[in-house]
């Protein structure tokens, strides 16, 4: 059946005013971060700058204890990825090719924990990290963002484990491999996908996260970059040039992760999503 100019037209046209609507955020943010201060407080909004300064860029960075909080972000959110996807990883293949008892139940509870609100649980953490004496420190934030991001990179991991022959690993045993050699070298380079894809979401989740440091963490020397974004006030209200400056400081690092890794991210998340 033929169709209609409209019925082709109007699947583009969606896709340019979505666009918009998600880049034009992203435009105002930059560009208020270049624009003097006259144009950010002016009554009539400068949609395109004519000159642009660096003033705000060198406040934000000049701020108290940035470059330690730009240490405590890095350590905490690499960290928690990393630790993720070591456990993920052995889990994902326990759950995608063994058959034991309790597996699906195994299952079940991941996804629960993957929907949940982690919220609910705010004030039995700050119990257990004040009793335990860690408040002020590194490690608990480590920790509770592996375990958010764990469920999610678990059954993603699952999905690309399933989707990869059986044959290839018996082969390899068939030639001398045990089954650990198998894994490390069959079935892990071709999980490289869905590494890149679970990695990318749990550095975006833990490099955002905001109230968990907020109730742990009240000295600003072992705080992270979301308190950092929060601090750009004067006695005339909120500093929007620095803090625009300082948003698209935080953006930088997300950014260039996801160009870097964004077609092997989205090539990851389809097989993740769709097989297994």
């Amino acid at each position: 059946m033929k169709r209609s100019p409209l019925a082709r037209l109007w699947p583009g046209a969606t896709a340019v005013v979505l666009f918009i609507g998600f880049a034009f955020p992203v435009y105002w943010m930059f560009t208020t971060a270049f624009k003097p201060t006259s144009d950010v407080i002016s009554e009539d909004p400068v949609w395109f700058p004519t000159t642009a300064t660096l003033e705000h860029f060198r406040k934000a960075v000049d701020a108290d204890h940035f470059w330690t909080l730009v240490g405590n972000s890095l350590t905490v959110t690499l960290s928690a990825v990393v630790l993720a996807l070591v456990i993920a990883l052995f889990a994902s293949f326990a759950l995608a090719r063994m058959r034991f008892k309790g597996r699906r139940g195994f299952l079940v509870v991941f996804m629960i924990a993957q929907m949940a609100p982690w919220e609910v649980l705010v004030i039995a953490i700050y119990m257990l990290v004040r009793d335990g004496d860690m408040l002020n420190s590194l490690l608990p934030l480590t920790v509770f963002y592996m375990v958010m991001v764990l469920p999610f990179t678990i059954l993603t991991l699952r999905s690309y484990v399933a989707a990869i022959p059986k044959e290839l690993e018996e082969s390899a045993m068939v030639d001398g491999c045990t089954r650990t050699q198998a894994f490390l070298r069959v079935i892990f380079p071709l999980l490289a996908p869905g590494l890149m894809a679970t990695s990318l979401f749990g550095f975006i989740t833990a490099w955002n996260e905001f109230p968990l440091v907020l109730i742990l963490n009240k000295d600003p020397g072992a705080q992270t970059l979301p308190l950092w974004l929060s601090s750009f006030q004067t006695a005339f209200g909120d500093d929007w040039g620095a803090t625009m400056a300082a948003a698209s400081l935080f953006a930088v690092p997300i950014l260039l992760l996801f160009l870097f890794l964004q077609r092997k991210a989205v090539g990851g998340l389809t097989s993740g999503a769709v097989k297994g």
